[in-house]
Parts: structure tokens; C-alpha cells; sequence
């Protein structure tokens, strides 16, 4: 009896995949080719010279208080760009948080990160 493992593709998120410098977050900041507006989340995006799509996020105190919802903003972030990088272009995308998402419920979260994704594919 033969137990085979069946070849999955495992979308892995690793650290080559994170943009980790302030000079990268500059780079992103200060000449974005598009900017990708959603009622609460706001993405910076601009071309590479990687092989590969990279994410940044800035998500401040002032506009996520707590701790456990900024980390939640970003592991939902994380988890969609982990889905998406295959389908994404060389690209750097830095996400930020426009105003307060006190109100926001995780499933129109989810919503609003799925929809920047999809207008960057689009394009």
C-alpha cells in the first residue's frame, strides 16, 4: 500500500515577498503609478524590477487604535496577496488605512482588500 502525496501548489508568503526597508516604502510613496481607492483602504502601486509582486503595509495608531485590529488588517492583507501574488505582475503595493474602520465589519474588510486586488490585475 502506496500512500502518495498529491502535488498541491503551496502559495507560500515569504520574506522576499514583503517590502522590509523604509527606502523601499519611499520608492512606492513618492512615485506610485496608481493609487487604488476603496471607502476605508488606500493602495500604492508601482512596477518592480523583482521577480516577483511585493506588499508593504502602513497602518497606523491613529487610525487603528488597537493592536489585535491592526494585525487582523494585515493577516487578511497578507492571506490575499498570498492567493493573488501568482496572478499579480512584477508590482510593489503598499496598503494604508484612509480613515477608521470601527464600523467595519471583517467581511466588507475582506471585501474592500479583494476588490484592490482585482483592479490591479485588471490593468
Amino acid at each position: 500500500m502506496s500512500t502518495t502525496v498529491p502535488a498541491t501548489s503551496t502559495a507560500r508568503f515569504t520574506k522576499a515577498q514583503r517590502l522590509l526597508t523604509p527606502a523601499a516604502f519611499r520608492e512606492v510613496f513618492d512615485a506610485p503609478e496608481r493609487k487604488l481607492h476603496q471607502s476605508h483602504l488606500m493602495a500604492f502601486v508601482r512596477t518592480n524590477t523583482h521577480e516577483q509582486p511585493r506588499v508593504g503595509m502602513a497602518i497606523t495608531k491613529r487610525k487603528v487604535p488597537t493592536a489585535v485590529a491592526r494585525n487582523l488588517i494585515k493577516r487578511q492583507i497578507r492571506e490575499q496577496f498570498r492567493v493573488k501574488s501568482s496572478m499579480l505582475e512584477n508590482k510593489d503595493i503598499v496598503f494604508i488605512v484612509k480613515k477608521s474602520i470601527k464600523e467595519l465589519g471583517n467581511k466588507e474588510l475582506k471585501n474592500e482588500i479583494i476588490n484592490i486586488f482585482k483592479k490591479i490585475e485588471k490593468k
